[in-house]
């Protein structure tokens, strides 16, 4: 999990560009690491390692052209969409709780979903299900591509600059990234009674 420096360096600007753009749009890429990515990906750019500029600017038009696709393949799929079986690469209920988030927040939500794992990349696909006006949808779309890959991309970098040896402490920064990242989706999970129980049983039985 913790194993993004590795990653990044094999992979370079090519690979974060396709990793950003799988998890923008495509189902397949709802796994992918997308916040602590670009926050690693900044603070190897403080280290010398990648342009931050060049970076921030490839991540971005990979974020747009991502939620694109996404966008296109939900207004052609429509509704079969939520017909389609379940497989290893596929949770019908991250479709279904993706699309609770987009009916409360609306046009907004392609802006919050990009700080969001899983919903992210189901969200353009709902917007194409809904067939939302696609002026609107790119708008959207790109204020939220630019302040997730700019924002995330740009703070790993300034605080790779300003703390005296952070090299020490960027799994834990890593890992805090990514608890904050999976927060919401615990406190979903956890609002719901009967996966709350859910939960409680599991552990009760494994501490007996």
């Amino acid at each position: 999990m913790f194993d993004l420096v590795s990653l990044i360096k094999a992979s370079g600007y090519l690979g974060l560009f396709g990793i950003i753009f799988a998890e923008s749009g495509l189902l397949i890429g709802f796994f992918l690491p997308g916040d602590s990515l670009l926050f690693t990906a900044g603070f190897l750019s403080s280290q010398g390692f990648l342009n931050p500029a060049v970076l921030s600017a490839l991540t971005f038009i990979a974020a747009v052209l991502g939620d694109n696709a996404g966008y296109s393949f939900g207004k052609k799929v429509g509704p079969m969409i939520f017909k389609k079986k379940e497989s290893l690469l596929f949770n019908k209920e991250n479709l279904e709780r993706a699309k609770r988030f987009y009916e409360k927040h609306g046009p907004k939500t392609i802006v919050l979903a990009r700080f969001m794992p899983v919903i992210r990349t189901f969200a353009p696909i709902l917007a194409g299900v809904g067939k939302m006006n696609y002026s609107t949808f790119f708008f959207y779309n790109l204020a939220g591509g630019f302040l997730w890959t700019f924002g995330i991309v740009w703070g790993g970098y300034y605080l790779g600059n300003s703390i005296p040896n952070v090299d020490k402490y960027i799994l834990p920064i890593i890992a805090g990234i990514i608890l904050l990242s999976i927060a919401p989706s615990i406190i979903h999970l956890l609002k719901n009674k009967k996966t709350r129980g859910q939960i409680l049983g599991f552990v009760k039985s494994k501490f007996k």
